[in-house]
């Protein structure tokens, strides 16, 4: 279990990130367009794994948009944005903000996602959504990266995550 705070106030989650050097939980995740992905459809590529609270909030919009910027100098890396946000509220942000290199997935079907990673919120106002974090595969899936954001208002550490790709 890890805390973080939600504008200073002590939150927990289900577990902890997985830790560098280990494998990355396979998942069941959905997309624009209501289809179903998991680790497979992403082979062969470095993923980064920005898990955010919703894209409804300015933080992670901001996260989105970030890494849809930067990750075009990374042509074998995808940008996995994973909320429990549905599909139909993450295309339409997508569309308005002109976010077209970041892939955004829901927890919409199966709920293992946010277990498996550590980052299902367990107590407070935020219970049963994710907190902010970073996790960074590489092409064969094992763990290079990862962030906790300490203060679920403040962004990641956009740098370091892409610097591990490297």
């Amino acid at each position: 279990m890890a805390t973080v705070t939600l504008n200073g106030k002590e939150t927990h989650t289900v577990g902890d990130l997985p830790a560098k050097g280990s494998k990355g939980a396979d998942f069941k995740l959905t997309r624009a367009g209501l289809s179903d992905v998991s680790l497979a459809d992403y082979a062969g590529k470095k993923k980064i794994l920005n898990i955010v609270i919703s894209l409804d909030t300015g933080v992670c919009a901001e996260s989105a948009r970030r890494f849809n910027e930067a990750i075009t100098k990374y042509p074998d890396t995808v940008v996995l944005t994973i909320s429990n946000d549905l599909p139909f509220a993450q295309e339409r942000f997508c569309k308005n903000d002109g976010i077209d290199n970041v892939v955004t997935l829901s927890q919409m079907r199966d709920k293992s996602f946010g277990r498996n990673y550590g980052v299902e919120i367990v107590d407070g106002p935020l219970a049963g959504i994710f907190t902010r974090a970073i996790v960074v595969l590489d092409e064969n899936n094992v763990v290079i990266h990862t962030e906790l954001v300490p203060e679920t208002s403040h962004e990641p550490d956009y740098d370091a995550a892409l610097k591990s790709l490297s």
